[in-house]
């Protein structure tokens, strides 16, 4: 049976949030035909058990699936398979660290009977005090490397054209990419397109598969009128160390490589980390100017360089190091 919706949720060691995000799909589904699967994503730590115990004490029927990983397969491994759990129309992405507000699904599907020419659904994220998170952006490129390493609000405005953040009221003709905190997916692009790319364990996933999407004609459909919450941070620390200055994880950079590659070739991956590197001279020497302040992570300068050969190399996904 091809089903209306399905909810593609991974856990990781994150179970009473997981179970928080299944009751509020629960909530919003109404006459709707929705399943929700969630993926644990070997968390080892009792996760799996509690689920499997929670979805057992729910009524006969309640649409709630596990799917139990024999590895920690990322993001795009985790979802790949959610989606092919079972058959259906449309794909929810849907973090274990989000809440979806009322109406949210049927303002999903609503927009993707009036939009049928867009493969990618990306709804308004909201922080949980109502405020609107930006979620839709340009792509990345080298030019927004310089933007990002020079940190200066006038190289930011005159570059202005590939600064990557839309900010939280997007001009639908910009849009490249959005965030898979919460995204809905057309079964007719994912059959067009693949899966997810599995070469990344998490982070720029999302923008790779929205510009696979894009080139083969798809494009991304912001929708306003459907609202989720997102809390950030659930299973992955790369947004506190990101905050805190702090050395970031490999796999980020690995992905970063893979997508730079994927997107503009060796050229514009080298490219890119010397747009940066450019960006940070400038910025360094603004803050000797005392004009500055720094936003370079620990061991930037080094980790860009991640995979710089080999750049579908290793995604040094945690457990590749234990």
């Amino acid at each position: 049976m091809t089903h209306q919706l399905v909810v593609s949720i991974i856990n990781y060691r994150t179970a009473d949030m997981t179970l928080d995000c299944v009751r509020s799909v629960l909530e919003d589904i109404g006459e709707l035909d929705v399943q929700v699967v969630i993926v644990d994503n070997c968390s080892e730590d009792g996760s799996e058990q509690k689920l499997t115990d929670w979805i057992a004490a729910q009524p006969d029927r309640t649409p709630v699936h596990l799917v139990s990983s024999n590895t920690n397969s990322g993001f795009s491994g985790g979802h790949n398979q959610g989606m092919a759990a079972m058959p259906a129309t449309h794909y929810l992405l849907l973090n274990s660290d989000a809440r979806v507000l009322p109406g949210c699904l049927s303002a999903l599907l609503t927009e993707a009977r009036t939009n049928p020419d867009a493969g990618l659904y990306a709804p308004q994220i909201e922080h949980e005090d109502g405020t609107i998170q930006g979620s839709c952006f340009r792509f990345h490129t080298p030019f927004s490397e310089f933007i990002r390493g020079a940190n200066s609000g006038p190289v930011t405005k005159v570059l202005k054209r590939w600064n990557v953040p839309l900010g939280t009221d997007p001009d639908p003709r910009q849009i490249g990419w959005a965030s898979f905190a919460c995204i809905m997916l057309d079964e007719r692009m994912v059959r067009d397109i693949g899966p997810m790319d599995e070469g990344y364990f998490l982070y720029f996933e999302d923008a790779e598969y929205c510009l696979r999407a894009h080139r083969a004609g798809w494009r991304v459909q912001h929708c306003p009128n459907a609202r989720m919450i997102h809390f950030r941070g659930g299973s992955a620390p790369v947004k506190s160390l990101a905050k805190a200055r702090a050395r970031l994880p490999a796999y980020y950079y690995s992905s970063r490589t893979r997508f730079f590659f994927q997107a503009y070739g060796h050229l514009g991956l080298w490219a890119a980390n010397l747009m940066w590197a450019a960006g940070r001279i400038l910025a360094l020497g603004r803050r000797l100017m005392g004009r500055h302040s720094d936003n370079a992570k620990a061991s930037e300068g080094h980790d860009i360089w991640t995979n710089i050969f080999r750049p579908l190399g290793p995604s040094y996904a945690p457990a590749d190091r234990s």
